[in-house]
């Protein structure tokens, strides 16, 4: 049986079954987002124009279909990055806008 993941959002949260397996694989693909975002921050002060980088999109399929994508080539860093989150089923479908760093600490806890 899967454990409820909960991902707090600026106002409110999702709450949905969810995988310990699942939540590992979407917390390297954040790490891997969130590095991505640190070494462009620190690449900000140099002189030349960034390489694009390829959009983060992670998806999920079990008891809910869930999608994060983030494109790293907007923000400046990753404490200012946003992800667009989507959640549905059968019956309804949820998408929202949700802070990066709060997404990865909710993923962490539920690891925890």
């Amino acid at each position: 049986m899967s454990a409820p993941l909960t991902l707090n959002l600026t106002q409110g949260s999702l709450q949905f079954a969810f995988s310990a397996e699942a939540a590992q694989g979407l917390k390297a693909d954040l790490i891997d987002l969130m590095n991505t975002l640190k070494a462009a921050a620190a690449q900000a002060g140099e002189p030349g124009r960034r390489s694009p980088q390829p959009a983060m999109e992670y998806r999920h399929t079990g008891d809910v279909f869930l999608e994060i994508f983030c494109n790293p080539n907007i923000w400046p860093s990753p404490f200012a990055a946003k992800v667009l989150i989507t959640l549905r089923d059968d019956r309804i479908r949820v998408t929202t806008e949700a802070e990066l760093a709060q997404i990865y600490d909710d993923v962490m806890a539920y690891l925890a």
